[in-house]
């Protein structure tokens, strides 16, 4: 898989100290902070970058194309993936299984198939966010309830976002419209790195990419009444964790998003893109603000996002991002699903 469709780490946020407190206050409402990855170096044009460079410029290619021939190529590779990733198939296979026990077999292998060929669309559409002409992309995206971004008395907001497999085109296109700050997984190989943050905050230069691990960043975002990009719908670990019903099976699921919600005074607006069918392009929606969220009850909080993930995931269970163990941590003696 390509770095740029797997999840960033959620690292849970715990209370912050005075000197934390004061730091986040105390920061510049400057949102555009370059770093030292940001930075072109000539360093990056040396003989061992060149095939990093080159399949970059390949990427290019297919994103001059017709939308529906993308898509036809996106189709293709999601096949291909289907026949010879055996693991991430059979992972697919066991979620959909769970959460879908009342459907037949036929159905839910129709199903895996389809949700494959959406992975391989997914694949595309990282180029496609990286590549397009901003009016391009804008001709191929509906916007739903972009009032909802519209902050009350300074307040941030947490853009709960779900691991649909249009995650990367969706940050491209909320940009459009937005300015928020993202976690993102870094990469280790510098030029890519360079390319990526470059690529990912094109359309909007007030927006940042925030490393993984940068809690203290999030809240500072939030303080000032910025924009936060969360996702909370993968399995991070029991120490992170919670167990919530979600498909009516006791699942890991982090306590992060009321906490970084309680820290950061922020309000929690969930957003979606969705393919609309054949090649009509997108529909990225907002949904209303939550109201008293967080509780004060993390049990009570993690069940009401993981309520939220199902309905979501079951209107259009084909676009969802199977192939992650979403139940990989099990109660105290129950054996695991993907064996």
């Amino acid at each position: 898989m390509t770095p740029a469709l797997l999840s960033c780490e959620i690292i849970e946020p715990r209370e912050v100290t005075t000197d934390t407190q004061a730091l986040i206050l105390n920061m510049s409402a400057d949102r555009q902070r370059k770093t030292e990855a940001d930075q072109f170096q000539w360093s990056f044009l040396k003989p061992r970058y060149w095939l990093t460079w080159l399949g970059l410029g390949l990427s290019i290619l297919p994103t001059l194309l017709p939308y529906s021939w993308i898509l036809a190529i996106g189709r293709g590779l999601g096949r291909l993936f289907y026949r010879w990733a055996k693991s991430r198939v059979h992972i697919a296979r066991v979620n959909l299984k769970h959460c879908f026990p009342e459907m037949p077999d036929y159905e839910r292998e129709a199903l895996l198939k389809a949700n494959f060929e959406s992975v391989g669309i997914g694949l595309m559409e990282v180029a496609m966010a990286w590549w397009w002409p901003k009016t391009r992309l804008e001709n191929k995206v509906r916007f739903e309830g972009l009032e909802q971004l519209q902050a009350q008395n300074g307040q941030g907001t947490i853009l709960l976002i779900l691991h649909f497999t249009t995650i990367e085109i969706a940050g491209a296109m909320i940009a459009l419209r937005h300015s928020l700050d993202a976690t993102y997984r870094e990469h280790k190989n510098p030029v890519f790195e360079y390319m990526q943050r470059k690529q990912r905050m094109r359309y909007d230069k007030n927006s940042n990419l925030l490393g993984r691990r940068d809690v203290r960043g999030m809240l500072r975002v939030l303080r000032v009444g910025g924009t936060v990009w969360y996702s909370p719908d993968q399995d991070y670990g029991p120490k992170q964790s919670v167990f919530a019903s979600f498909f009516d099976r006791q699942t890991a699921t982090v306590t992060g998003t009321s906490r970084l919600a309680k820290m950061g005074k922020a309000r929690i607006v969930p957003m979606i893109v969705t393919r609309k069918p054949g090649s009509e392009g997108y529909v990225l929606k907002l949904y209303k603000a939550w109201e008293s969220f967080p509780s004060g009850d993390d049990q009570a909080d993690a069940e009401q996002v993981n309520r939220f993930v199902e309905h979501r995931v079951r209107e259009h269970p084909e676009q969802y991002m199977w192939l992650h163990r979403r139940f990989k941590t099990r109660p105290e003696g129950e054996a695991s699903l993907y064996k």
